[in-house]
């Protein structure tokens, strides 16, 4: 029978933390490991974890590194045959690790599986229902902010997954590689997703794999941490991954993409945050080129296959946090 394991990387959670692992433990397909990885919290959430949870494996980090280094921690723990991850700031619902386990067990074909993420304070509203990558370079969650409704009733590929609950076959993670550490936070899920595609894994939005998630705990929205991130590695993302044919033929709507991220966070008054993510992508190009060689040395996929991949115009709602 096939193993699962649930990783839950987790900093400062306490509050929120028995809110998901109570979830978790009320799955009708129990995973047969949960993990949850401890990134050098300071509100006792070790403690919690350990007193009120002690069928819950606990990883704890040294210091805190960032959402990439203790989830890739969470996932070289595990011992299941399919790896699932998902945010501390999430509820799942009863039936969500049941609906992805059957979906990768009745498409073999399908290496990795995006959930339906809804809001939890405006649970009709759509946080998530998978990533798109558009030929500007411009990458997210498809549908975020609206209405759930019949066009996220349906399952269908989508370029990746988010990382706040999603499944994998171990057996793409360890060809591809797990998250990207240096990028810290945000974007991760996407550079994976490429990664992923670019070796030919195919990915499945499953709308009847419900998960809420109240969003922007660790790193509050539109602050100048998360605003950094974003627009680093929004910029990072596209150097290491997109094929070069297609950076050739897409790069002034892609420069015009990463100057509008810049325009649009100034006017909020966060353009210093957003200037200084770019520049530091810039300065990190030698590093990105050399993970690009590699990435590219090992494709399976053609540039037309990627480019029918990527989303045209603006079907799918602009947000770059």
């Amino acid at each position: 029978m096939t193993r699962v394991s649930v990783v839950i990387p987790n900093y400062n959670g306490r509050n929120i933390l028995p809110m998901c692992l109570d979830a978790i433990l009320c799955q009708t397909r129990p995973p047969d490991e949960i993990i949850v990885v401890d990134d050098a919290s300071t509100d006792g959430s070790p403690v919690l974890v350990r007193q009120k949870y002690p069928q819950v494996s606990l990883v704890t980090m040294p210091v805190n590194g960032g959402f990439c280094r203790a989830a890739n921690a969470g996932l070289r723990t595990a011992t299941g045959d399919w790896l699932a991850l998902l945010n501390n700031d999430t509820e799942a619902h009863p039936a969500w690790l049941a609906e992805l386990v059957a979906t990768l067990e009745t498409h073999p074909d399908i290496s990795f599986c995006a959930s339906k993420i809804l809001f939890h304070d405006w649970r009709n509203i759509v946080n998530s229902a998978g990533l798109f990558m558009r030929v500007d370079g411009v990458g997210r969650d498809i549908g975020y902010g609206r209405p759930d409704g019949p066009e996220f009733a349906i399952m269908r590929e989508v370029f990746g997954a988010s990382g706040g609950a999603a499944i994998y076959r171990r057996g793409m993670l360890d060809d591809i590689g797990l998250f990207d550490e240096d990028l810290v936070a945000y974007a991760e899920d996407l550079d994976l997703s490429f990664r992923a595609q670019l070796r030919g894994y195919r990915c499945l939005y499953v709308p009847t794999a419900v998960v809420s998630h109240r969003g922007s705990i660790t790193y509050k929205r539109n602050s100048p941490t998360a605003v950094y991130y974003g627009s680093r590695n929004m910029l990072i993302v596209i150097l290491k991954n997109m094929p070069t044919a297609l950076l050739r033929c897409y790069w002034p709507r892609m420069l015009a993409a990463q100057i509008y991220q810049v325009v649009y966070f100034t006017l909020k008054g966060l353009g210093w945050a957003a200037m200084r993510g770019k520049m530091d992508a810039l300065k990190q190009l030698r590093l990105i080129f050399a993970k690009r060689k590699a990435i590219m040395q090992t494709r399976r996929v053609s540039d037309d296959y990627i480019d029918s991949l990527l989303q045209r115009g603006f079907q799918h709602s602009i947000h770059f946090l």
